[in-house]
């Protein structure tokens, strides 16, 4: 049976970039990120598949515990911290690293009963004000993990850069680095501050661990490049096939809203992809796709279960042929430029239609 619609997931290509990654920062340790089910891509699958990560990082617990189920026993760090009290004691039962961001978590550790110290690190805001210690309060609360028994030792600092893919803002990320590093060198313990565009453009902030996350899966952090300028391959190459061929006349309406109308006659091509598979509806016509080793556009609104493509007047197409929505020959930093959003949105929207092939 033909899957209609498949996500196929090249292992290869991520150790490829796991590899271009380690090749960037030699002195430090490599902390995975595979939060949101792996950027969409798969979550235990990956992680078995990046097992020389030195540890690996996600964003809810629910994740880190998928991730022990499934025999991983490195290191996993919860970049969000925990959400309730009684999730302390599961972070002792299952191994896992917290990063505290608030004085509500660590109250929460400090009157646990729990039979051994947790891995903690302090998450440090260095100025993307979304989680994280201020740096006037900084000391203050480093010192009470430090007194805390409930808290292993030495204790991680670790902090995010929020514009190290924009060049215009250099100076601010100079500015982050620089707070980070302050701190940090006052203290023991494991950093970490680098994340993928960090990895690649600011040297200064490999610290002795990083974090990359968008660039295992071999898509570009910057608007202006993609991942095979970086050196990257593309490791989700979303798939699916024509399964109907129509003629139209020049003038002739396509789709809800009549929202294509064909400038000259042509053969539009139905595939078996839509917003119900995550595929985004907002896409313009002429959005590209690749079919038989070129390019076409898309023609009228992105349907539920199928779109159109505009196959060209001396289309020789058939019926079942293949069609790369994005992914190898195709990347889908374009298809993000386009929609003027970014790759990431695109590559976890996927829903569960979609067929996930791992090669």
């Amino acid at each position: 049976m033909m899957q209609s619609v498949r996500a196929e997931i090249s292992l290869g290509a991520l150790v490829h970039n796991f590899n271009v990654v380690k090749s960037k920062v030699p002195e430090s340790k490599i902390i995975s990120v595979v939060k949101a089910n792996a950027y969409g891509h798969g979550l235990v699958q990956v992680a078995k598949a990046l097992n020389d990560s030195d540890a690996y990082a996600v964003a809810r617990i629910e994740e880190a515990l998928a991730l022990r189920s499934a025999g991983i026993t490195k290191p996993i760090i919860l970049l969000e911290g925990f959400f309730n009290e009684d999730d302390v004691p599961v972070l002792v039962a299952n191994n896992l690293t917290v990063a505290l961001h608030c004085t509500e978590l660590l109250e929460q550790i400090e009157r646990a009963e729990v039979p051994s110290p947790i891995n903690a690190w302090l998450k440090l805001n260095t100025g993307m004000h979304r989680l994280g210690v201020n740096p006037d309060e900084a000391e203050a609360f480093y010192a009470r993990m430090e007194k805390c028994p409930n808290i292993a030792k030495p204790i991680g600092i670790i902090s995010h850069l929020c514009c190290a893919d924009e060049p215009k803002k250099d100076e601010y990320t100079r500015r982050q680095i620089g707070i980070f590093n302050d701190f940090a060198s006052r203290h023991p313990g494991p950093t970490a501050l680098a994340n993928s565009a960090g990895i690649f453009t600011w040297p200064d902030s490999h610290t002795q661990w990083v974090r990359p996350g968008i660039v295992l899966y071999g898509v570009s952090p910057y608007e202006d490049k993609t991942g095979e300028e970086l050196g990257l391959k593309p490791v989700m190459t979303l798939k699916s096939n024509i399964i109907a061929k129509r003629h139209i006349k020049k003038g002739d309406k396509v789709g809800y809203g009549c929202y294509y109308e064909a400038p000259y006659d042509t053969n539009i091509g139905i595939v078996a992809m839509g917003y119900g598979d995550g595929y985004p509806r907002q896409v313009p016509n002429g959005t590209p796709v690749l079919i038989n080793n070129r390019i076409v556009g898309t023609a009228g609104h992105v349907c539920m279960d199928m779109m159109f493509i505009d196959l060209g007047p001396d289309s020789t197409d058939q019926v079942g042929d293949e069609v790369v929505l994005w992914g190898e020959g195709l990347p889908v930093e374009k298809i993000a430029s386009i929609l003027g959003t970014i790759p990431y949105e695109l590559v976890i929207k996927l829903t569960n239609r979609v067929n996930f092939v791992y090669k």
